[in-house]
């Protein structure tokens, strides 16, 4: 992927160290933390700085007075025309407008300049989507997967390494649920699994789904304390049985089912770490032993978690301890998740065995216990590790933290990040339109939640089959000339941009009711609004040059050296577009600092919007002053490849048609 334009973080970088040294040199101190904020109106300026109200206590002077003396001392900074002082002492800094254009166009062209810092953290590992093999994938997942799959690609485009995980607990709770299913509700053989499996008649994720929801009833009335659930699970970790070759079976499969849905809305993944190789390849062991040693954990020989491992927990909110060996010998998920982020940062001196898996995404492996090939990527070793997993895992997250600061890796600790978000709901009229019964009360509330085990829920590939279909009947009434092959091809992209869209524009920590008429929308704050402002700046470009008009990049080079840009760029309407253009690499930076892809979104649609605007107020193809008509050209050109680099990074593409 190309690494995106730095201008605005540079730019940034350079007011920055010049406001320091300034600041040492004038008064002999040590420089308080620069802060750059975007002034509320782009006549004030594009950035304005608080900093003398800081120097202000330390001098015992007033803050307007310290502004001007540091803007006296400071001079001149490269690509800013001009500094002034603001209000009670802010600095105001104007950027050179048309330096700031030619840069962005040189940057936008050549597309290899980092961000500053970037590459410095190592390999990122990122570990996101994590769908327990054991049913099909469902709306919540496709909420994980969007963050962490736009997460990635940010730091990609920021210069970082990045490396792909989606770990496949494939010997948890859940996949022994639905053995359970089969085995003692069903009566089926492992030959009965593997006819179900390869029957193209069964969507075999589906028929998981309901089983599922049945075991769950099944508990509650024939299954006190889940003896089963337990009895499974732990034939399962032992393997070279019935139940544990029925349980690689489903859970490969879906699988399989699984990345076939996260496909759809363009998500791919470097490895498939499965639980039961951290188990067979004695991972697990050596974490055990090292817990141990470390005294991180504990056997209780009394009270309710008699002969368990635990571990004491002094996370706020909880005063209970976490089991991590149960009574029986079998792990807990969380123990398992401890080896994994130990292996994650190369601390446990062990590694899988890999294989390639075939199929249309890529380049592709997961791991083994078996013997693998020969010749793969180095995996593991990340120097920082992003866990993408909504915020009831928090807790859990927090003991896996613990137990590396038992083992005495602070680093690491410091280095583990829990990217937490909040749950998917839908809209009462969405829960009514997908067939789920709800209560007259029901209708009233904001959201309704969903529940797996209860088979209440949408699934991934039924969400995405519906918004297809709507954008199909959307597109085909809009252009009635394309062929349905295009039309098909429009409205997958519509759908993946709006749904994507739709994930993203909530902030992490907001709660999402999702709607159908809203993410389809082809207007306000959705996906095919930004597509579509896209595909407005390829239809002028595309017109443009089938009129005669030269749109390339020596032509736009010669409209940044023009005579004229300094006046054309007073309109501050169009300057402000300008602006917000340059930016992009600025927002990556914050998506990437605070955790928030919401933030791109938001630029992105901020973009789209100004942009429409422009469209609207400016004769742009019906310019008769070449030199105007040319720049027109130039911010569309700009604006447009700034905007495909935006819906990149999101996952979205740009249709040929709206």
């Amino acid at each position: 992927m190309v690494r995106f334009p730095a201008m605005q973080l540079h730019v940034h970088a350079r007011i920055k160290e010049t406001l320091r040294s300034t600041i040492q040199s004038l008064w002999n101190i040590e420089p308080p933390d620069i802060v750059l904020n975007q002034t509320p109106k782009i006549e004030m300026g594009e950035l304005a700085s608080p900093v003398c109200f800081e120097l202000a206590k330390r001098l015992k002077k007033a803050p307007k007075a310290v502004a001007g003396e540091l803007i006296t001392a400071t001079g001149s900074i490269a690509g800013i025309r001009q500094i002034q002082i603001a209000g009670a002492g802010y600095i105001n800094f104007y950027l050179d407008r048309a330096a700031t254009m030619r840069e962005s166009f040189e940057e936008l062209r050549d597309g290899n300049r980092p961000s500053p810092g970037a590459g410095a953290e190592g390999k990122v590992i990122v570990e996101h989507t994590n769908i327990n093999p054991n049913k099909a994938a469902h709306i919540g997942h496709l909420r994980n997967s969007t963050i962490g799959d736009t997460f990635i690609r940010v730091l990609k485009a920021s210069g970082r390494d990045v490396e792909v995980q989606n770990y496949i607990d494939n010997t948890g709770v859940q996949v022994a649920d639905v053995i359970v299913g089969f085995r003692y509700l069903e009566k089926k053989s492992v030959a009965d699994v593997r006819a179900l499996v390869n029957d193209p008649a069964v969507r075999f994720d589906y028929y998981c789904w309901d089983l599922y929801a049945k075991v769950s009833s099944f508990y509650e009335s024939e299954d006190p304390k889940h003896a089963l659930r337990g009895k499974t699970m732990q034939e399962i970790e032992e393997s070279g049985n019935e139940t544990s070759e029925m349980a690689e079976l489903v859970a490969m499969k879906i699988v399989g089912c699984h990345l076939a849905t996260m496909g759809r809305i363009g998500v791919r993944y470097d490895l498939l770490p499965r639980e039961s190789d951290i188990l067979h390849l004695k991972f697990w062991d050596r974490a055990f032993e090292q817990l141990k040693e470390k005294n991180a954990i504990f056997f209780e020989t009394e009270g309710k978690n008699c002969g368990c491992w635990v571990m004491r927990i002094d996370t706020e909110g909880y005063d209970d301890d976490k089991i991590i060996v149960r009574s029986n010998g079998t792990v807990t998920y969380v123990g398992k998740d401890i080896a994994y982020q130990l292996w994650k940062f190369g601390l446990l001196n062990q590694d899988f065995q890999y294989k390639q898996l075939a199929g249309p995404s890529g380049s592709l492996w997961i791991t083994t216990s078996s013997t693998g090939e020969a010749t793969h990527p180095k995996f593991g070793h990340g120097l920082r590790v992003y866990n993408v997993i909504d915020v009831r895992q928090s807790y859990l997250q927090n003991v896996v933290r613990q137990g590396l600061l038992g083992l005495g890796y602070e680093e690491q600790v410091r280095n583990s990040v829990h990217f937490h978000y909040e749950v998917v709901a839908l809209s009462p009229a969405c829960a009514e339109e997908l067939g789920i019964e709800i209560s007259p009360e029901d209708k009233k509330r904001p959201h309704i939640e969903v529940s797996g085990r209860k088979g209440q829920g949408v699934k991934a590939d039924d969400l995405l089959d519906r918004l297809e279909r709507d954008a199909r009947a959307e597109v085909r009434q809009r252009n009635e000339e394309l062929t349905e092959s295009e039309i098909n091809t429009i409205a997958q992209q519509i759908a993946v941009g709006a749904l994507r869209y739709f994930l993203l524009k909530f902030t992490r920590t907001a709660i999402i009711a999702f709607d159908f008429k809203e993410a389809l929308s082809f207007d306000g704050e959705t996906g095919p609004y930004l597509q579509y402002a896209a595909v407005r700046a390829n239809n002028i470009l595309k017109k443009a040059a089938e009129a005669g008009n030269d749109v390339g990049t020596a032509s736009i080079s010669k409209c940044m050296t023009s005579p004229g840009l300094d006046a054309h760029l007073a309109a501050d309407d169009i300057w402000e577009l300008l602006y917000t253009a340059s930016r992009l690499d600025e927002i990556t930076s914050q998506v990437i600092g605070a955790l928030e892809p919401a933030t791109l979104a938001k630029y992105t649609f901020t973009l789209a919007q100004q942009f429409n605007l422009f469209y609207h107020r400016y004769r742009i193809l019906s310019e008769t002053d070449a030199d105007k008509r040319m720049f027109y050209l130039s911010v569309v050109e700009l604006v447009r490849k700034v905007l495909e680099r935006a819906l990149d990074m999101m996952g979205m593409q740009i249709p040929q048609r709206m």
